[in-house]
């Protein structure tokens, strides 16, 4: 296995794990206005993502500054091109964490408005990195020269928008899983109901948009490595929520959901490889493994750094989850957002 590859998994794995862990945490934040009905159902529901929240999105900045340093080019395309999109995300990412750290510094009338704050902070990144990897697997104009044309209006194609409201389901649905086994009380028991909702409004559109995908890319159907597969098992997993829900298993709800983003990750990289980028205008103008990585020197230095100090960052976050392992009750002395 070649450098490029081998960096080409590396970015694979960091937005797996992104996704699979804001995922829910987006999910909570879409929620908490919904499903906490009184002042301390909501800290309890924000407590359960307190100590997290902050990690979860430094996936997202490490899967960046690895694409950057592995494959410059393709952080230069993808980042010129889709920067409106960017700028929306960034400024709903800094509502979130305004209203994630402010809530309880306000007064009680000011709480509802850094809870919607909340909401609409999660569910516009949500929505945008649907629309992003829509975008990625059904290609768009991009030129000899590695740009791309067309601005921000093209990107909001009808295929695209669907995905992006497969994202926002889908990570619904695994908010309202992680609520129903990290909270007490009430708010436990309306994630539970709400949570077989969203998987039924998850699986409708994933079902649209994966027949809709068969047609409209060649992710599921190119030669060599492609997608199918891994869709396969998102679609079984996806399934198991629904049964695991109606049974009263949410541990298991939560596994299978947690399964089907990554699943469904592994099927649009596999269905990408080797290709990063796809242009709409000729494949050939593609961005690849091979021509928008960089110098051999920058991925053996980058592999090594990798390999030294990966180990110390997984086994921090692995002992922040088991640290706050706990279900959050909504016990005024215990709460602290």
């Amino acid at each position: 296995m070649n450098l490029q590859i081998l960096w080409f998994i590396l970015v694979t794995v960091l937005f797996i794990g992104f996704f699979f862990l804001e995922g829910f945490d987006y999910g909570v934040g879409m929620l908490m206005p919904f499903l906490g009905k009184k002042d301390e159902e909501r800290r309890s529901i924000l407590n359960t993502i307190g100590p997290i929240w902050d990690s979860n999105e430094v996936w997202m900045l490490t899967a960046g500054g690895a694409m950057f340093a592995s494959f410059p080019q393709v952080y230069a395309t993808l980042f010129s091109g889709f920067y409106l999109a960017l700028v929306l995300m960034l400024v709903a990412l800094i509502l979130r964490g305004m209203a994630i750290e402010y809530r309880h510094r306000s007064s009680e009338s000011a709480k509802s408005n850094w809870d919607w704050a909340l909401f609409f902070g999660s569910g516009l990144p949500a929505l945008l990195w649907g629309v992003a990897v829509a975008n990625l697997m059904r290609g768009f104009a991009i030129d000899e020269n590695m740009n791309y044309w067309g601005g921000l209006l093209p990107l909001l194609n009808p295929y695209s928008i669907l995905g992006g409201l497969v994202f926002v389901s889908l990570f619904l649905m695994h908010g309202a899983n992680y609520l129903a086994i990290k909270t007490e009380g009430e708010v436990e028991k309306r994630a539970k109901e709400f949570s077989f909702k969203a998987w039924i409004a998850a699986t409708a559109l994933t079902v649209a948009f994966v027949a809709w995908t068969f047609f409209e890319t060649d992710i599921l159907t190119k030669s060599g490595v492609n997608g199918l597969i891994p869709a396969l098992l998102a679609a079984v997993s996806l399934l198991t929520v629904g049964y695991f829900n109606k049974v009263g298993k949410f541990g298991s709800a939560f596994i299978g959901g947690s399964l089907a983003i990554v699943f469904a990750t592994v099927m649009v990289f596999a269905g990408l490889f080797p290709r990063i980028l796809i242009s709409s205008l000729d494949p050939a103008y593609s961005l690849t493994i091979q021509n928008a990585s960089a110098s051999p020197l920058t991925l053996q230095t980058m592999t090594t750094v990798t390999l030294i100090f990966l180990p110390f960052v997984l086994a921090y976050v692995g002992w922040t989850y088991y640290l706050f392992r706990k279900r959050v009750s909504t016990d005024v002395k215990t709460l602290v957002y």
